[in-house]
């Protein structure tokens, strides 16, 4: 495929966070872009406002004229969480156009940039903005294809061209997902691995399959390229490829650490050693927890060490970086009352985020709200999703949100519920939840989960007095 002779882009599932980035992409470079999605979200509008059209009908009919038109100049993509069934996906496959995953264009976007792709189970959306963002204020060109909502920017795909060039190559940065083995389409120049925590097992079935993958990942780094990955890690070090370690935790140094994290005047603060530090660098994090804290070393490091940034330039970065929606984002915060939003689901994401909240108001009772996601990962996960839950206070648990998949038998919420070793807890929808925070105001009040969760969060803004 010569993306450089298309004209015309047809998006199936153009609402994902992932698709939209790209449509963005196509737009911008004066493409006529369309897409379908299953509903209208505050997503599809903002692609409408931006001047991309987006249609719900599923029908064939709605397809638009310049597929048949215009076939050699047309690129067709689709997500996987697409079903197969779905009437436009079957034509398409049927025809004798070619359609493209998500993972495919990405890969053939990159090709030819320096590419720095962030993977791991967490962490992956937030450093990759992160980087962007240090990018951004040291006047760095660069695309990033970003996995969430940058709150700096209010949008998933940036781009910057008025700058300097500090790579052959023009620079591209994005999130390496590893849902469905999509990370190994790419082919990085510097490569992050921030968390192999196993996940996604009803694709991988085995965890050490999981592991593999990141090996293989690893692997497609290029000649003299660097990967960054975690200190207490393992991937097998590619022929040719430099691995370089990074750590928040001094007990487990990296050729990156981040030491003395402390909290002052609300903000985690760490000094970062190396030896390619003329002198001890201090960071403050725009962003609270300890986790985001070892994103930054990472961050820092592809910057300053990966492309040879300046060191307070990157730290004012970093001080300077917002986070990402629905990223330990702050819906309420006042003197009396905090409410966080986070897009957790799995054990290690919501242990980061409680512990991070606890460290943060050491004497206030924790309240969470969760929603399971899929229930693969839920029957997959539920000791660790029970352990979790139970270091809150109080627990409302939702009902688990689909997604792509079909029930499974025995697998609901109540299932998980009852693995939850603690008093204060209940299943409970919306509504009800809803009634119980306007009646009772809990100090720390936690919204956790990746599916549509995120619908409560303006109901909940609307229930405090300064929300």
């Amino acid at each position: 495929m010569n993306l450089s002779a298309i004209r015309n882009v047809y998006f199936l599932g153009i609402g994902g966070i992932g698709m939209s980035a790209i449509a963005r992409y196509f737009h911008a470079l004066g493409c006529r872009v369309e897409g379908y999605d299953k509903t209208s979200t505050p997503l599809t509008k903002a692609l409408q406002a931006e001047g991309i059209k987006v249609q719900f009908d599923e029908r064939i009919e709605a397809l638009p004229a310049f597929i048949q038109e215009d076939p050699q100049a047309t690129l067709l993509v689709y997500t996987p969480a697409i079903p197969a069934d779905h009437p436009q996906r079957v034509w398409l496959e049927q025809s004798p156009l070619q359609l493209f995953k998500r993972s495919e264009v990405l890969g053939l976007i990159s090709r030819d940039s320096f590419t720095i792709a962030v993977a791991g189970t967490h962490g992956k959306t937030t450093t990759s903005t992160m980087i962007a963002h240090i990018l951004r204020s040291c006047g760095v060109n660069f695309t990033a294809f970003l996995g969430g909502i940058s709150a700096n920017y209010q949008t998933n795909y940036l781009r910057y061209e008025n700058g300097k060039q500090v790579t052959k190559k023009p620079i591209v940065v994005l999130e390496a997902d590893e849902f469905d083995r999509s990370f190994h389409r790419l082919t990085p120049d510097i490569a992050v691995i921030t968390a192999i925590d196993p996940d996604h097992l009803d694709i991988y079935e085995t965890e050490d399959a999981f592991r593999e993958a990141f090996d293989i990942f690893a692997a497609k780094t290029r000649v003299a390229g660097v990967v960054y990955i975690k200190s207490t890690l393992q991937v097998a070090a590619p022929a040719g490829i430099k691995l370089q370690r990074y750590s928040i935790d001094p007990a487990a140094p990296g050729d990156f650490t981040g030491e003395n994290l402390r909290i002052e005047d609300g903000y985690f603060r760490f000094d970062m050693k190396n030896g390619g530090l003329a002198a001890q660098t201090t960071f403050t994090c725009g962003l609270p927890g300890r986790h985001n804290a070892e994103n930054a070393v990472v961050a820092a490091a592809v910057c300053i060490d990966g492309l040879g940034l300046n060191p307070e330039a990157v730290a004012r970065g970093i001080e300077t970086f917002n986070g990402v929606k629905r990223r330990f984002e702050y819906l309420v915060r006042n003197a009396e009352q905090v409410v966080i939003d986070d897009y957790a689901h799995h054990p290690t994401e919501l242990d980061a985020i409680i512990g991070s909240v606890r460290m943060l108001y050491p004497d206030r009772e924790v309240w969470g709200i969760f929603q399971p996601h899929l229930y693969t990962r839920t029957r997959d996960f539920a000791t660790g999703f029970a352990s979790s839950l139970a270091a809150l206070d109080r627990l409302f648990l939702m009902e688990i949100y689909p997604a792509r998949e079909k029930p499974l038998p025995g697998i609901d919420s109540q299932w998980l519920l009852e693995q939850v070793q603690m008093e204060r807890k209940e299943l409970a929808d919306g509504p009800a939840i809803l009634t119980t925070i306007k009646e009772e105001k809990p100090g720390v009040l936690l919204v956790l989960g990746a599916g549509d969760i995120d619908r409560l969060c303006w109901p909940i803004q609307q229930l405090y007095p300064h929300g």
